[in-house]
């Protein structure tokens, strides 16, 4: 089994940006984790602060891979290209986030993945991605 995990802006700051929200382990340490967790799954990463590039990566796996741990961060509530993108791959999507988006600011409260993504795990921290991982075992 084949799964990608995508983040985006600012994710690559976990560990020291607003630990009090996102917690104090970076993602790599999590990532490293997860991989001796699951040695049976095939698990990759890629991260990017800029739109198109988390755009071009779902295009590129989103037909090959048996699924697609996604976490558009600021994007997922901006971004009709990144909604598009996952509407129009086969590989099924979760989207994750870290925080409760629905106990932030209001803008944080619309998803343009949403609507095609298989489904949504927001609020266990960096949790999230283990429970999307586990969905689709």
């Amino acid at each position: 089994m084949r799964i990608i995990i995508i983040n985006g802006p600012n994710l690559n700051l976990l560990g020291k940006r607003e630990p009090e929200i996102y917690g104090s382990m970076t993602f790599d340490t999590f990532y490293e984790e997860l991989e001796k967790k699951y040695p049976s799954i095939s698990l990759s990463y890629f991260q990017s602060n800029i739109e198109g590039e988390l755009i071009d990566k779902i295009q590129e796996v989103g037909f090959a891979y048996d699924g697609i741990i996604l976490n558009a961060a600021a994007y997922t509530h901006t971004s009709v290209g990144i909604g598009d993108a996952v509407k129009a791959i086969s590989t099924p999507v979760i989207e994750v986030h870290i925080s409760n988006t629905f106990s932030r600011e209001t803008f944080r409260h619309q998803s343009f993945i949403s609507p095609n993504a298989k489904g949504i795990i927001i609020g266990f921290g960096l949790k999230s991605y283990e429970l999307a991982l586990q969905s689709f075992l």
